[in-house]
């Protein structure tokens, strides 16, 4: 398989591939990406995805080069030259090229990137035997400092956060926001269920409103479950029936201990595993051909 990146306008083999060190998405995390999946030909959630990029970008007064159908024919083209079916797609949007300061008019054109390659984030014995985790002192900023609807290059808090997890044996841990309530993973969004009923934590709070996050609501709901956007603490995590993690690269992995606490009863959940199992159906028949 030869995986072909692409960098503003060209295609190049992994090895080739290169940005400039002048680059302020290198010198400072000064962008916003996207990480796309694509299962069986089908892009998933495509649209969601790229309207995400181009929001961000504007949040953080970053002019993407291309147009919003220019940059769907950029990730579709990749897969293709790489000639991936079923792979994890990473789309970025750095500041561009500039000096050693900080001020972003001295970067005339932002760059853009495109690297598809498949991914296994997790072994398969995590989706059926769940995943434990423990909760950090890390928190996650507030959002009256870096607005966390911004899916930027800067993830340094999260690779804190993923070093206790690291330095501890756990593959992945809870983050808090300054409050104290639970807000997601390094790289996830969280969900429990309590008494058949799925609540996940609000956007205020300073998570990121992930895509993966959307399409489980609609999945529960249209399973009949109720779902609700709203808070709750680590304790309410503690005594939940069930508890599960979602996001692009994650998908849907069940949690059965935090903190040394069982949750439930220790195995993934009915629902979290009826979740699973829409989840891996709809995907197959959703999204964007890659063609």
């Amino acid at each position: 398989m030869s995986i072909q990146v692409y960098v503003d306008g060209e295609w190049y083999s992994r090895d080739e591939a290169k940005v400039s060190v002048f680059d302020h998405g290198f010198l400072y995390g000064d962008g916003v990406f996207e990480g796309i999946r694509a299962y069986g030909g089908r892009v998933f959630r495509l649209t969601e995805h790229l309207d995400r990029l181009y929001d961000s970008a504007r949040a953080i007064w970053l002019e993407i080069p291309l147009s919003w159908r220019e940059m769907e024919g950029v990730v579709l083209e990749t897969l293709r030259r790489s000639n991936l079916r079923d792979a994890y797609i990473r789309l970025v949007v750095s500041r561009g090229r500039g000096d050693l300061g900080l001020d972003p008019r001295k970067c005339p054109r932002p760059t853009v990137v495109c690297i598809a390659d498949s991914i296994a984030l997790y072994p398969e014995e995590v989706y059926t035997r769940g995943m434990q985790v423990i909760s950090v002192s890390t928190r996650r900023n507030p959002p009256d400092t870096v607005w966390p609807q911004v899916k930027s290059l800067n993830y340094l808090t999260s690779i804190i956060a993923k070093i206790s997890a690291a330095t501890q044996g756990y593959p992945e841990v809870i983050m808090l926001n300054k409050e104290g309530y639970v807000c997601e993973g390094t790289g996830d969004n969280i969900f429990i269920v309590k008494k058949g009923r799925l609540i996940t934590p609000a956007v205020h709070l300073g998570i990121l409103p992930g895509i993966t996050r959307a399409a489980v609501m609609e999945y529960a709901r249209d399973l009949g479950y109720a779902v609700e956007e709203g808070t709750f603490t680590l304790y309410d995590l503690y005594t939940a029936d069930e508890c599960f993690l979602t996001g692009t690269a994650a998908e849907i992995v069940p949690v059965v201990e935090c903190d040394a606490r069982k949750i439930g009863s220790g195995q993934p959940g009915e629902i979290t595993r009826q979740l699973i199992a829409e989840f891996r159906r709809r995907v197959q028949v959703e999204g964007t051909p890659i063609g």
